[in-house]
């Protein structure tokens, strides 16, 4: 049954891939593929991890005597309840509830209308000029938010400038490469990249200055394909008149609390980073400070506003808007691969490369290849456990070198893992959110625009060899 874990990963992998073919939600998927690993984990669990002796199981063992006494059996039913699941749906719940509060900011945001000032500053019915406007501005929100909530904002953002769905589309799936790029030269774009931060792996003004050019060219390839490729020269888009516009918010909230709206929507996104460095608290508890101070304020401010009750949008009106089957989709995903996790799956993955694959960059680009069906968080994390950081010294071996703080395996780590999640759709978080915002099918994706990841993934890299190897 140990076998059997991997296959069934990868045949879930397969079926959210044809999910317009099966006719079977994507979400659904998901959770069976979690709740099926999981039961095998319980099931096969002497072989799992007493015959195949786990270190993880040995671990919370010694670190528990009153267990270890136990029954085998028992032991391994408070294994894997009380420490195994309660972990990683710890971890996985940050991230979910990280996602549902920025959804749900910029979904307030755009209901009152405080997207609007920022589409004038950009606004151009040239199609190809756009597309070049919304990567470069995705590329720099990415960096100093991150590449999850610049991506939110920015199809805020486009659902304004762009009516046409099938146009939309286009643009959707070039905001999900450049926002992955975005984010791999800021310590704090991807969750990755945070990890490899807070761990000293990689430090701040190292990561920026080594990634940020190879970043740039993994986001100007397929850009410059895409401009050419997707549409005509002289092409333009609908766009929609001052009175469409108009129509959507209600006249009676002033303009001065529809910029409030804004910039307390969007520092709450901002300043996430800020509020984790000051505390050393997880970030959803730091946008979830702005999603309540957004709504206290949404509240005053109709407190005082003479209008009907049902005109309203308050936030709690709003709260049935975030999107659950994303959310059940991201549960399930990542609870799968908590549950590959706690058998060793990935540890064996990690174990194997470094045996047959002994070259610290070919492993890295490798990572950032599976990161594009595989949860990079995941893998970085499987693979800071496989490589403990090496302390600086004179006499360190040339193999070592790769491995110390700022080292060449840690430092292309971050580019590889985080804009290799662009080859698919479901490589990453911003492509499996934007993918629930504008439905966008698997298939649509790899048709069209995994070919240019794939491409700007291996010219970034590229790159980096030839600046630093």
């Amino acid at each position: 049954m140990f076998i059997l874990m991997p296959v069934i990963f990868i045949l879930g992998i397969l079926a959210i891939a044809m999910e317009d073919k099966f006719k079977i939600n994507k979400a659904a998927i998901a959770l069976f593929m979690a709740i099926s690993l999981w039961m095998i984990l319980m099931f096969d669990a002497y072989y799992i991890f007493i015959e195949r002796s786990s270190p993880i199981f040995h671990e919370f063992l010694s670190e528990n005597p009153d267990i270890a006494s136990m029954p085998a059996h028992e032991q391994f039913i408070n294994f894997i309840s009380n420490r195994a699941i309660v972990y990683h749906l710890g971890n996985v719940s940050e991230t979910l509830f990280f996602v549902m509060c920025s959804m749900l900011i910029v979904d307030i945001v755009d209901k009152h209308g405080g997207f609007r000032s920022v589409t004038g500053y950009i606004r151009t019915s040239d199609k190809r000029k756009l597309l070049w406007y919304i990567s470069i501005a995705t590329f720099f929100f990415s960096a100093l938010l991150d590449n999850l909530a610049a991506a939110i904002v920015i199809m805020a953002v486009l659902r304004k400038l762009v009516p046409d769905r099938t146009d939309r589309l286009k643009y959707a799936c070039m905001v999900i490469i450049s926002a992955n790029a975005g984010g791999s030269w800021s310590p704090i774009g991807d969750v990755t990249t945070i990890l490899l931060w807070v761990g000293k792996n990689v430090t701040a003004m190292h990561q920026i200055s080594h990634v940020f050019i190879p970043a740039l060219i993994n986001m100007l390839v397929p850009l410059t394909i895409a401009n050419f490729w997707l549409f005509k020269k002289g092409s333009t888009l609908r766009v929609m008149s001052e009175e469409e516009q108009a129509d959507e918010y209600i006249p009676e909230i002033p303009t001065h609390s529809r910029r409030v709206i804004f910039v307390i929507g969007v520092l709450s996104l901002a300043l996430v980073p800020v509020f984790q460095m000051l505390t050393n608290l997880p970030p959803f508890l730091g946008v979830l400070s702005g999603l309540v101070i957004l709504w206290i304020y949404t509240d005053v401010m109709y407190s005082r506003l003479h209008m009907h009750e049902s005109q309203k949008l308050r936030i709690s009106q709003l709260l049935p808007n975030i999107d659950l089957s994303t959310i059940f989709f991201f549960l399930g995903i990542l609870m799968a691969v908590g549950a590959l996790e706690t058998a060793g799956q990935l540890g064996i993955m990690s174990a194997f490369l470094d045996k047959h694959v002994h070259e610290p960059y070919l492993i890295s680009f490798v990572i950032g290849a599976l990161s594009s069906c595989v949860d990079n968080v995941a893998l970085v994390a499987a693979t800071m456990g496989m490589y403990p950081l090496t302390a600086h010294a004179a006499d360190l071996s040339a193999y070592a070198q790769f491995f110390v703080s700022d080292g060449g395996f840690w430092t292309f780590l971050a580019y590889c893992a985080v804009t290799g999640g662009s080859i698919l759709i479901i490589g990453s978080a911003t492509g499996v959110t934007v993918m629930g915002l504008e439905k966008i099918e698997f298939m649509y994706y790899t048709k069209r625009f995994s070919i240019l990841a794939l491409i700007g993934y291996c010219c970034g890299a590229g790159t980096y060899m030839l600046l630093f190897a």
